[in-house]
C-alpha cells in the first residue's frame, strides 16, 4: 500500500491540512496498521498535489500561519478507486523479535525472559490503545456502512495484538520450563 493512496482514503471522508491528516486521522484512525510522520504526509501532499490527485486551498489566518486544506480531486477519486480493485499481495514480515527468538539460545534465560516479558507489556499497551480507538470511532457524519470496515479493521489489529500476548506467554512459559542453558563457545556475552 501506498502512504498516497491512505492519504487519497482519508480525504475521501472531509478536506483536511496536513496537521489534520497526521493527528486527527492516522494518528487515531489508520495508526494500528499505516504509519506516517509528518514530513512523509507533507512531501507526499506536496506530489500528489502534482500529479493531480488533490488541490490545495490556502486559509489565511490572523495570528497564526496560513493553512493549506488539502482535498481530493476527480483524478484523486479515480486513482483511488483503481488502487481498490486491485489486488493487494500479503505482506511480508520483518520482525526483529522473532530473529531475536530465533537466535535467542545463546543468551541466558533471565535475558530471554526479560526481552520477552518487554514484549509482553507493549502488546498490552498496543491492545489498550485499540480498545480506547474502539471507544472514538466516529459515529455522526459518517454511514453505517463506513463504520462497519473501519471496525472490521480494528478487529484484526486486536485479534493480531491478542494472538502475539497467547504466543509469548506460551513462549514465557516454554523458557521458565527449561533448564538454565550453560555457556558453550556460540554464546552471546551481554555487553552491559
Amino acid at each position: 500500500m501506498s502512504l498516497k493512496h491512505a492519504i487519497l482514503g482519508l480525504l475521501t471522508i472531509q478536506p483536511m491540512t496536513g496537521y489534520e491528516l497526521k493527528h486527527e486521522a492516522f494518528d487515531t484512525s489508520i495508526v494500528h496498521f499505516w504509519q506516517a510522520d509528518q514530513s512523509q504526509i507533507y512531501r507526499t501532499l506536496d506530489q500528489m498535489e502534482s500529479d493531480g490527485w488533490v488541490e490545495c486551498e490556502l486559509e489565511v489566518q490572523t495570528g497564526r500561519p496560513n493553512k493549506r486544506l488539502f482535498r481530493i480531486t476527480d483524478n484523486g477519486r479515480k486513482a483511488l478507486r483503481e488502487w481498490l480493485h486491485s489486488p493487494q499481495p500479503p505482506p511480508i514480515y520483518r520482525e526483529p523479535f522473532l530473529v531475536q527468538m530465533f537466535f535467542a539460545g545463546m543468551l541466558p534465560r533471565n535475558r530471554v525472559l526479560e526481552h520477552i516479558q518487554q514484549h509482553i507489556d507493549a502488546h498490552h499497551a498496543n491492545l489498550k490503545h485499540y480498545a480506547e480507538i474502539e471507544k472514538v470511532l466516529p459515529q455522526e457524519g459518517v454511514s453505517h456502512h463506513d463504520q462497519q470496515f473501519w471496525s472490521m479493521t480494528l478487529d484484526l489489529g486486536m485479534a493480531l495484538e491478542k494472538t502475539y500476548l497467547n504466543w509469548l506467554q506460551d513462549c514465557k512459559r516454554k523458557v521458565q520450563e527449561m533448564p538454565e542453558h550453560t555457556n558453550t563457545d556460540n554464546d552471546i556475552q551481554s555487553h552491559d
